[in-house]
């Protein structure tokens, strides 16, 4: 939606004071009071000399009187006009003035930005001025945006610019081992061997337009046509101010009207509040001031594209990749615990917390005999919390986690109930703090989705939806076909306005 124009001046309205009398001039009452007299003293000497009835003289001097009084109006209004028009007319072009000079885009553009770990709700812990500026001049998913299970920060931010389930775009976890090859996965994987299916970035490029990307899991990935240029693509770097980021993401407005330069595409990336949520937890003061320092980025943004005239045009696109719930040491389910009837060697297990992720290895075990056991001793009663884990083939999950198709999913997969962790021994320690990965069903794991622009409905509030719908929505605003991917093809013309 366009920014708010500023508010038209009210002319003064000069019907009613036309109607009325019009007031006479000196001169002019000095000439209608002699034409009176000159007109009554002609009709006396024709009265005198014709002999002509008095009712005639009558109509002839009310008919002069009349024509004369007519005149007279007619000199006031075109005064009282004629002045008035000029008072409009400068005040109009003085108002005319006051509004920005429209800057047209050659085409599209989409903004994508992502605060790590912003649950939805935290827009209400402080005030957040700039983020209620996209809400209410935009289209907000309430109550929240559902990611993807796993919901972890790669799994999703993947999601989110492929419109795949983690198991058709590679990314099943932070960190994973490849059991074919050996090889493992981290969040510095850049091998495009991990990165399967075609992201936003892309799938733009594909299309002879340009992305930039300043921060976003996968985007330093050279893969198809996407070769990471220096120029509009940045290789991710923590210690990069965030101030530093939101301005290089607005210098590619310098100069909008050059198509050649602006890309139709670009993702900024914002670590806050996810550090802060895993210290202290959802409901802590760091998370107040974190959520404060997002919605000032915010505004640094909205503040620099209208200074270049151009924030009415991008389409901005405000989203989070997972919620945060609080946990603390009560809640610790531990391994070890399970020896009585089965033991879990260190080398079967590559997640514990959130998602508990188990690929026996030689000896192979059968895989359903495993889960059988692991479940008996955790429903015998004699495992602390043992009952907030349960224990699946990766076949047999709900469908409804998209969480079974790939080779890269261990076959056994643990799944805990909100704000539980799992852990191979005992500890000592206290281990209070936030986490998430968990179902996403958990109303905790929700995040934001705000979209602001001029293809988003002005305070449009949507059912919640996964993210793999993000992708598609994307396309449809750039006016290009994305790749095949799990979203609907037709949620875009639910979200958003007609072109």
């Amino acid at each position: 939606m366009p920014a708010t124009s500023p508010e038209i001046q009210s002319f003064p309205m000069t019907g009613t004071s036309l109607l009325a009398k019009p007031s006479s001039f000196p001169e002019e009452e000095e000439e209608s009071k002699s034409t009176v007299s000159l007109l009554k003293s002609k009709s006396s000497s024709v009265l005198s000399a014709t002999g002509r009835s008095s009712s005639t003289v009558v109509v002839l001097s009310i008919l002069l009187l009349t024509t004369c009084a007519s005149l007279i109006a007619a000199f006031a209004f075109a005064f009282l006009f004629f002045s008035s028009s000029t008072s409009s007319s400068s005040s109009a072009v003085k108002n005319r003035s006051a509004f920005r000079s429209v800057t047209t885009l050659p085409h599209p553009v989409v903004l994508l930005i992502s605060s790590d770990g912003f649950r939805f709700g935290y827009q209400y812990k402080t005030d957040t001025p700039n983020i209620h500026r996209l809400i209410n001049n935009g289209t907000e998913a309430a109550p929240g945006l559902i990611p993807v299970f796993p919901t972890l920060t790669f799994p999703n931010h993947y999601s989110i610019v492929t419109g795949l389930y983690p198991p058709y775009h590679g990314i099943i976890n932070n960190y994973f081992v490849d059991p074919v090859d050996g090889d493992t996965f981290s969040m510095s994987s850049h091998e495009p061997k991990w990165w399967l299916g075609e992201p936003m970035w892309e799938t733009v490029v594909n299309h002879g337009l340009q992305a930039a990307t300043f921060f976003w899991p996968g985007s330093e990935v050279k893969k198809g046509a996407w070769d990471c240029a220096p120029e509009y693509c940045q290789m991710y770097n923590e210690s990069v101010s965030f101030d530093q980021r939101v301005d290089t993401i607005l210098s590619y407005f310098d100069h909008p009207e050059d198509s050649s330069k602006l890309p139709s595409f670009l993702t900024l990336y914002f670590e806050d509040p996810d550090e802060e949520g895993h210290k202290v937890g959802p409901d802590d003061v760091m998370i107040t001031e974190a959520v404060a320092n997002i919605d000032r980025l915010i505004g640094r943004i909205i503040d620099g594209l209208e200074e270049r005239n151009v924030f009415q045009d991008v389409h901005v696109i405000l989203v989070g990749d997972h919620g945060m719930v609080g946990t603390c040491d009560k809640k610790l389910i531990t391994l070890s615990d399970l020896s009585p009837w089965i033991e879990i060697p260190n080398s079967w297990i590559q997640s514990t917390t959130p998602v508990l992720s188990i690929r026996p290895i030689t000896p192979s075990p059968d895989p359903a005999d495993v889960v059988f056991k692991m479940n008996k001793a955790l429903e015998s009663g004699k495992i602390d919390n043992g009952a907030h884990l349960k224990m699946y083939l990766k076949e047999d999950l709900p469908k409804r986690l998209h969480y079974a198709d790939s080779y890269r999913i261990p076959p056994i997969v643990g799944i805990l109930d909100e704000g539980y962790t799992v852990e191979k021994l005992k500890s000592t320690g206290r281990e209070c703090g936030g986490a998430h990965g968990y179902d996403n069903r958990f109303f905790s794991m929700r995040t934001v989705f705000f979209g602001h622009g001029p293809r988003f409905q002005r305070g449009l509030k949507i059912p919640s939806f996964e993210n793999v719908e993000i992708y598609n929505l994307i396309a449809d605003i750039l006016g290009i076909q994305g790749a095949p991917n799990n979203g609907s093809s037709q949620f875009a013309e639910r979200a958003l306005l007609p072109k």
